[in-house]
């Protein structure tokens, strides 16, 4: 383990001040990895300088992120709980106001914690109660009732069960839904954001409503079923990599931490997760900002797995209210 791990800057939530590193470490792969890789992965993290941890029900990784936890405790690499930030997230068949709470005890049960920093809804619909399955089947997607659903999410955050709630791949016209009826306004919502799926709208919708933006995908999650090269192969991230002397991964990550948002990296080989950190001591120029904001732009995540003509959306413009 490193001796002198990195401090890694924080954001500030809407949510009673809560401060959360600008920078979180992914557990999600596709494939899935064995969860002792998973433990290892976060302890290496853990070690290096990674205090922010993100994980979902449907990852399975909450139990491997627990026993990581609990071990770099007992190594001393962490001195409390009280220095994490964890996050965690309601699957599909569990977005029903009377299931939220018994959920987000189950993903703490896994977790081996008594609270979260942060739980999300992952995605704005819903399917068939007790059917955890993913996919899910196109016949079993119901429509999420956001105003019971999020008042079950509000009850979470009072019992004192996570410090903030928030949402993930919610466009602006649903996010507004939500607000609407909402007591404690979302404090996030996490969506892909990278250099070729820029998401200004979003941003600036999300700015204007006191939610903080975390970006998944920040390298266009490369080498999963829904990923996308279009990042690491971009011809103007190479060139302003090469001419800094940096990687195209810590271009990428430096221009995402410019954008005030947080981001999710995920890497289970030690170097690159090393690299990942080295994003704060430098900046882009303004020529090299103004060349990334030319890209064009094209989102990677579609969604098409939460799509169906049984269900609430039935197109990928229904999904994302026409934001592609």
């Amino acid at each position: 383990m490193d001796t002198n791990p990195c401090k890694i800057p924080e954001l500030t939530l809407t949510s009673g001040g809560l401060k959360m590193p600008v920078l979180g470490f992914g557990t999600a792969s596709d494939p899935p990895v064995q969860p002792e890789t998973a433990k290892r992965a976060v302890l290496e993290a853990i070690g290096l300088g990674y205090r922010h941890f993100d994980t979902a029900a449907l990852y399975f990784t909450e139990e491997p992120l627990g026993e990581a936890i609990a071990e770099a405790l007992g190594l001393g690499l962490i001195g409390s709980r009280e220095e994490l930030f964890i996050t965690s997230k309601l699957w599909c068949s569990d977005a029903h106001d009377k299931l939220v709470l018994s959920a987000l005890q189950r993903t703490l049960k896994n977790l081996k914690l008594e609270y979260l920093d942060l739980y999300l809804i992952h995605w704005p619909v819903g399917s068939k109660a007790g059917i955890y399955e993913y996919p899910i089947k196109k016949e079993d997607f119901v429509p999420m009732d956001y105003k019971s659903v999020w008042a079950a999410m509000e009850e979470c955050q009072r019992l004192g069960l996570t410090k903030a709630i928030g949402v993930s791949n919610f466009s602006c016209q649903k996010l507004s839904q939500v607000l609407s009826t909402a007591t404690i306004p979302p404090s996030v919502n996490q969506v892909e954001v990278n250099p070729v799926w820029q998401q200004k709208k979003l941003i600036e919708f999300c700015k204007g409503n006191g939610i903080l933006v975390i970006s998944y995908a920040a390298l266009g999650a490369f080498g999963t079923f829904y990923g996308t090269n279009r990042v690491m192969e971009s011809e103007v991230l190479k060139e302003i990599a090469k001419a800094r002397g940096k990687t195209v991964p810590q271009v990428c990550l430096r221009w995402a931490y410019e954008q005030g948002i947080g981001v999710l990296v995920k890497s289970f080989n030690k170097e690159r997760m090393k690299q990942n950190l080295g994003i704060f001591n430098w900046e882009l120029t303004k020529e090299e900002r103004e060349k990334i904001g030319e890209i064009p732009q094209s989102r990677a995540c579609l969604g098409h797995d939460y799509t169906s003509v049984h269900g609430p959306f039935k197109t990928i413009e229904e999904l994302w209210d026409g934001e592609l």
